[in-house]
């Protein structure tokens, strides 16, 4: 999973799994953007709710991107817990 932080023109900060990047598009897989869930707490949404479940791939024209960048590793731990088939312990076993 290659995990980044991609803010778009529309101001919002979408997460998500960055596939592919040329000189004009980027595509992208399983986008999310956090939202405010009370006391202080963030919660994660669709970027679009409205996209069928079955598209994979979404391709954005550059043009709509004003930066992409890393995450930080808590976001990129809690996004892969999210969208990945493996499970991985987040720490080290100590023996």
């Amino acid at each position: 999973m290659n995990v980044k932080l991609i803010r778009m023109s529309s101001g919002e900060d979408v997460i998500c799994d960055l596939i592919e990047e040329t000189d004009i598009e980027i595509s992208i897989c399983d986008p999310i953007v956090a939202v405010p869930a009370g006391n202080g707490q963030i919660g994660f949404a669709p970027w679009s709710p409205l996209i069928d479940k079955n598209v994979k791939k979404l391709t954005i024209n550059k043009k709509f991107v004003v930066y992409i960048t890393e995450t930080t590793d808590r976001m990129v731990q809690e996004y892969t817990s999210m969208f990945s088939n493996i499970i991985t312990p987040s720490k080290q076993l100590q023996l």
